[in-house]
């Protein structure tokens, strides 16, 4: 009897063991939350930090190294580096988060309604995330650009039309399965009403995968940003875009590699930042393949 008690206890203690090393954050994620903190910040208040203004241009200090009085150097123009980079950041990774966010909403409410209702709504959202879920953003950039001028408009409606599906097709799984738990059923059988179901019981018990998708997602968006606008499809010039920054340094690659290595650098940290995040949650949430 001892030894049973004994077994038991260490597989209690072993369960306990693992489910703490489950939940406990590394340092990798931590620095990711500081990364992703202090960009952030400067979306909000980069443009308050810039040195110079972004468009100033000084055609005598064209290509200049980094120095005192610009930090990362000077473009082709003679603008400053910093200074755009800082720019460049609210509206890149401004407009990935609005684009996200305004995806997420189209994308979630058009999941739960189709999970919940089925039938024909159902049919239809399904077929159409499953038609239209493997074109890339920078297919329908292409085919928007021919249709309207290339510009933020353009750039922001392809981006849309491509990252709403996913978080529909998840969304609709997890509306299927949420629904078959007691707790739902038992508030149909009171007589909830779709909406208050969907609002107070589906969405909340959703709202953990659903936001490691989010950062899954971002990453997506801000890389299709960025490669519009550096197929001159997107945000045009003088605009501080780090896509766009990437594309004008191009021809002086050699001269001055630090203008395409200081915006491809901020793109690559900024999708593997939010990545890490959106895996950990994903991970911690149990983010189900959709």
């Amino acid at each position: 009897m001892t030894k049973t008690v004994r077994l038991g206890q260490a597989g209690v203690a072993g369960t306990t063991d693992e489910a703490y090393r489950e939940r406990r954050v590394s340092g990798s994620t931590w620095a990711a939350v500081g990364i992703f903190g202090a960009l952030s910040f400067l979306v909000l208040f980069g443009p308050l930090l810039a040195p110079h203004p972004p468009a100033a241009t000084n055609l005598g200090a064209a290509l200049e190294g980094p120095s005192g009085e610009h930090l990362l150097g000077n473009d082709h123009l003679g603008r400053d580096v910093l200074s755009r980079m800082l720019a460049g950041a609210r509206l890149s990774v401004g407009f990935a988060a609005g684009a996200v966010a305004a995806s997420g909403v189209v994308g979630i409410l058009l999941g739960m309604v189709a999970g919940r209702l089925g039938g024909v709504i159902s049919s239809l959202v399904n077929r159409t995330v499953d038609t239209f879920i493997a074109l890339p953003a920078i297919l329908v950039g292409l085919v928007l650009a021919a249709i309207l001028d290339p510009g933020i408009p353009a750039l922001l409606t392809a981006v849309f039309l491509t990252a709403w599906m996913p978080f529909a097709r998840l969304a609709y799984a997890l509306t299927v399965k949420i629904s078959a738990r007691e707790y739902v059923e038992a508030a149909v059988a009171i007589g909830a009403t779709e909406a208050q179901i969907m609002r107070r019981h589906i969405l909340p018990s959703a709202a953990g995968p659903l936001v490691a998708l989010a950062c899954l997602q971002f990453a997506y968006v801000l890389l299709a940003i960025a490669g519009l606008s550096f197929l001159g499809l997107g945000a045009q010039p003088p605009t501080a875009e780090w896509g766009a920054m990437l594309a004008e340094a191009r021809p002086y690659m050699e001269r001055n590699p630090l203008l395409v290595l200081i915006p491809a650098g901020a793109i690559v940290l900024t999708t593997l930042t939010v990545t890490a995040l959106g895996r950990t949650l994903g991970r911690r949430w149990a983010l189900p393949s959709a």
